[in-house]
């Protein structure tokens, strides 16, 4: 059973959600007809057992990490990972891999973090290799990479399924579908709010880009599109905020969506926040942005 990525996802960090409630959660997205929901890791839960979990409770939903660390498993373990969910929920699950930060792998982890790209051709080269025993799945479950930059676009090309870039303008999924080739997939995340008073979306916009805008990955892709050090500083100019986060009303969310799409986007998955600010997602802005809405 071949994976089908869909036009439409969401994308949501569940840790602040007990198990129960994260369950109810992807039941609802799956019952508004999104086709996939992604989910991070960090320092919270295991992402492949919540994906477990969450598979024995919806029925059609595609669950992908977005994304899985390399440096929390070897390749062994993490062909194991691709093997069995790919068994247990046939043409459901997409694994996500991503070399991370440095900050999580060196401080949070205490792994020496390497040169990104050849360290994630190196982890796919051992996971092609990677020794298995178990009961094969009947289709080899996807496999993504969280892209950025040119050179890691096209290793997504060459190598897996395709790339998840995150905190990315329609004009880097241009780029993107421009290195990659009409093949691949590209299934970016786009950060919606539904707040149209900017004095009130931006705030809670910088509130929530605060983890990443200091990070040197973001800020060196996001340089190729016009951005300069002057709009990383002091939270974010407005043009960062705007650039990155849809806010606004339904029409104008919908229509950032549809950007990616008309850029070359396969799927797009949205990470609804709150306008109160609250962790946990909007989901009365999933249910109006939703397909069966």
């Amino acid at each position: 059973m071949a994976t089908e990525i869909g036009r439409l996802g969401v994308w949501a960090a569940l840790d602040a959600l007990p198990a129960p409630e994260a369950a109810a959660f992807a039941k609802r997205v799956e019952a508004w007809g999104y086709s996939a929901l992604w989910t991070p890791e960090a320092v919270g839960r295991d992402p492949f057992s919540l994906i477990g979990y969450l598979a024995a409770q919806t029925e059609s939903l595609v669950l992908a990490t977005g994304i899985a660390n390399i440096y929390a498993r070897d390749p062994m373990t993490m062909k194991s990972v691709l093997k069995t969910l790919g068994e247990l929920a046939p043409g459901r699950f997409v694994l996500g891999l991503g070399v991370s930060h440095e900050h999580l792998v060196k401080r949070v982890r205490g792994h020496d973090y390497t040169k990104p790209l050849s360290t994630m051709r190196a982890y796919l080269d051992a996971l092609d290799g990677a020794l298995y025993m178990g009961a094969e799945p009947a289709e080899e479950a996807p496999i993504v990479l969280a892209a950025l930059r040119d050179k890691m676009l096209g290793l997504a090309a060459t190598r897996t399924r395709g790339a998840h870039p995150y905190l990315t303008p329609a004009a880097h999924t241009a780029r993107a579908r421009e290195v990659m080739g009409p093949d691949a997939w590209i299934c970016p995340e786009q950060m919606v709010l539904l707040e149209t008073d900017p004095e009130k979306a931006r705030p809670v916009a910088r509130a929530h880009l605060k983890v990443y805008i200091g990070l040197p990955n973001y800020q060196n892709n996001l340089k190729q599109f016009g951005f300069t050090d002057a709009d990383f500083a002091d939270g974010g100019s407005d043009a960062l905020v705007d650039g990155v986060v849809a806010w606004g009303d339904i029409d104008s969310i919908r229509a950032r969506i549809q950007a990616h799409w008309d850029a070359g986007a396969d799927h797009v998955c949205i990470q609804a926040f709150r306008a109160d600010g609250k962790p946990t997602p909007d989901e009365g802005l999933l249910e109006s942005l939703a397909p069966n809405g």
